[in-house]
């Protein structure tokens, strides 16, 4: 058997799976708040007590972090804490643990999922051979590369969510320079996350939101994009038109950097629930103004990612292949 965990800065999945074929199939699977557990062995200890596991033999395991990874250790980028992947193999008796990026993680699903996982922005024409790009924006933004190489494809991590945010016309000049005051610097994922929409809609705000009353609670992104999508709130529907823009700008200058004529995926939990304001055109028209290299960027397919446990799945994908440890640091 296979765990496999997906570690984010709210919620926690961990599944074991069985082995076999290109795509491993979930046993179990379970949710955990991730500020609810002091660290990650405390977590597993709890998810492996469960009755029916009590027979499981885990021979490997696999965890997406959300964080840059360094010889198998992570220090999280919005947890308090630090993963060892040798520490928790010791602890537990695994053989081996590997710990991925979270988007790294998610690189190895999306190459598993079937048509009926994803919805189609944009058909493109892929090239054989061409590279794929990864962004997924959630309570952080991340991204990821995957390269092709000798017919299969390379996930790489990265941290492009926390580079320089690019301001196109005047009114992300202003969410610029209210980042910039605020805090110091204006990343992108400052932008491009939830806690992004929710700086995007201080400044399209002069006053008071009478649709989204608590800019404090766990649920405001959520409750900016159901005004917006509603129509309750003129400076709402404003934040997620700006929120959209910027995605799919910053989508389009990833696909550039890894010129993903192989197509690129849209993955993270915000983009499902925003389905329709991704698909009236506006996401789309921001990923290919680029000049002079629109016609190229017409031509990558690009694809919302629905599976919300696909982070999970590619973190078992990779401890299921049999040349897996060639991809970790030693």
């Amino acid at each position: 058997m296979l765990l496999a965990g997906d570690i984010g800065g709210t919620k926690t999945l961990l599944g074991v799976f069985a082995p076999g074929g290109p795509r491993p199939q979930p046993v179990v699977v379970r949710a955990f708040g991730t500020l609810d557990y002091p660290d990650l062995s405390t977590m597993v200890a709890e998810f492996t007590s469960d009755p029916t596991l009590r027979d499981a033999s885990i021979d490997a395991a696999c965890f997406g972090v959300a964080g840059p990874v360094i010889d198998r250790i992570a220090a999280l980028t919005n947890v308090p804490w630090r993963v060892e992947g040798r520490q928790v193999a010791d602890h537990f008796g695994f053989a081996r643990v590997d710990l991925l990026n979270d988007l790294q993680a998610m690189a190895y699903g999306v190459t598993v999922l079937t048509e009926s996982e994803v919805h189609v922005l944009q058909d493109g024409e892929p090239l054989p051979g061409g590279n794929i790009g990864l962004i997924a924006a959630g309570t952080g933004l991340g991204e990821a590369l995957l390269h092709s190489v000798d017919g299969r494809f390379i996930p790489s991590p990265s941290e492009g969510g926390h580079a320089d945010f690019a301001a196109r016309n005047d009114r992300e000049i202003r969410l610029l320079r209210w980042l910039t005051v605020e805090h110091g610097r204006a990343e992108v994922e400052g932008v491009l996350s939830g806690p992004g929409l929710v700086n995007i809609h201080r400044v399209t705000h002069d006053g008071a939101c009478r649709s989204v009353t608590n800019l404090e609670s766990h649920d405001r992104p959520a409750a900016i994009a159901a005004a917006a999508l509603e129509r309750r709130c003129a400076g709402c529907v404003e934040a997620l038109e700006m929120f959209v823009d910027a995605y799919g700008a910053e989508a389009g200058n990833l696909a550039l950097r890894v010129v993903s004529t192989g197509g690129l995926f849209v993955g993270g939990g915000i983009a499902p629930k925003i389905l329709p304001a991704l698909t009236d055109g506006r996401f789309m028209r921001a990923f290919r103004a680029k000049a002079p290299f629109e016609s190229l960027l017409a031509a990558m397919p690009v694809k919302v990612v629905l599976n919300a446990e696909v982070a999970l799945l590619g973190a078992a994908v990779f401890a299921s292949r049999p040349h897996f440890s060639a991809f970790t640091p030693a």
